[in-house]
């Protein structure tokens, strides 16, 4: 049975979405609306990762279910950085492409859970059933916001 390797690649992906997220926020932190939702969002993903640790015992994965405190040893210059440049143009376009990693990453994760979703009823794990309709419907907010985000910003980003 493979549902192992899917639990443990969605750990993987739900991870790197999680640390992108956080570094982000702390890139952008003159961006508001940026800066507090995907904290937000990030703690969803954060969320995920235990439960998926937990999932993953059943079946022999062993998976960390914590999620590092912060954005990494830049996280204090991203902020630093973010403070002084501010508003500017350069780190609209910044922006922009943070968000568009981010639009591509939870379209990953979503595509994760889905399999995920499809491995579990094939293999009648109505536990892990019900973690993928839990879970996922959060990432698809995660996705939708990107690219709200991306739909409102970029306007006014290359217009400028």
């Amino acid at each position: 049975m493979k549902i192992g390797l899917a639990i443990r690649e969605l750990h993987r992906s739900e991870k790197s979405l999680a640390r992108a997220l956080l570094k982000a926020a702390d890139r952008h932190r003159a961006e508001h609306e940026i800066h507090y939702v995907a904290k937000d969002l990030a703690a969803w993903s954060a969320d995920h990762i235990r439960d998926l640790a937990g999932a993953g015992e059943r079946y022999g994965v062993k998976v960390g279910g914590q999620m590092p405190r912060s954005a990494g040893l830049l996280a204090p210059l991203r902020k630093g950085f973010s403070v002084v440049t501010g508003r500017q143009a350069v780190p609209g376009v910044l922006l922009l492409a943070d968000l568009r990693q981010l639009h591509r990453m939870a379209a990953g994760v979503s595509l994760d859970w889905e399999l995920l979703a499809q491995g579990a009823q094939a293999v009648k794990d109505s536990e892990l059933v019900e973690l993928t309709r839990r879970c996922h419907p959060e990432t698809l907010r995660q996705l939708k916001w990107t690219n709200a985000m991306l739909k409102t910003l970029s306007p006014q980003v290359l217009a400028s």
